[in-house]
């Protein structure tokens, strides 16, 4: 069920023309499931999660919502990154988010980020090749990726694996929780190359 904080959150961001069209339901459902590929893998919350490209808040505030963890909700448009700092800190929000705004390349960049997070969520953030390569250096080894997946969800192909064994990553399972997920864990430390300068990845893509 939805909470008050969660709902109040959802429709400003649907006011603010921040959500597609589906239902705020159907959206929340989608949302959950990446939780889902987390709670099948693991007994306890992360320590800490990221959600690239945050934008409306999903899946982000669901998680948070759920979690209560530490989180980073990173956008690169400045309206959305105000829209996302406003609804933490309502009432019923969470201490522990920060929001960033700025581009992944640069925040993959700071000290303080660096393979710092157990899970790292893309819901619509860009190409495989650009979502992972823009991921990979937050994720502490062993952590995961979570990449919601067009139809077909059987497209493993579109996760080149000498293009992810380049970056420290492997592709662990095409997951399915009614939407179709990526399941990315990072295998090794990422090689300091990686990201590309800001802008390259997509220009570039290694896949």
């Amino acid at each position: 069920m939805v909470n008050e904080w969660l709902a109040r959150a959802l429709a400003e961001s649907r006011a603010r023309g921040f959500l597609g069209p589906q239902s705020v339901d159907t959206q929340v459902r989608h949302a959950e499931g990446f939780a889902q590929c987390w709670e099948s893998r693991h007994s306890s919350p992360p320590t800490g999660f990221l959600d690239l490209g945050s934008g409306g808040g999903l899946p982000g505030l669901v998680l948070i919502e759920r979690w209560n963890c530490r989180t980073l909700l990173l956008d690169s448009m400045e309206k959305r990154c105000e829209f996302l700092r406003e609804v933490v800190a309502l009432n019923g929000g969470a201490a522990r988010a920060e929001v960033f705004h700025g581009r992944a390349e640069d925040a993959a960049r700071r000290p303080e980020y660096l393979e710092s997070f157990d899970l790292v969520t893309a819901r619509s953030f860009g190409s495989p090749a650009v979502t992972a390569e823009c991921a990979a250096r937050f994720l502490k080894v062993g952590a995961t990726l979570v990449v919601s997946e067009p139809p077909p969800e059987k497209h493993s192909e579109r996760w080149v694996s000498a293009g992810l064994e380049r970056l420290g990553l492997a592709l662990e399972q095409i997951e399915r929780f009614d939407s179709g997920y990526a399941v990315i864990v990072k295998t090794r430390p990422t090689p300091e190359e990686f990201p590309r300068s800001t802008g390259t990845p997509r220009k570039k893509p290694l896949f």
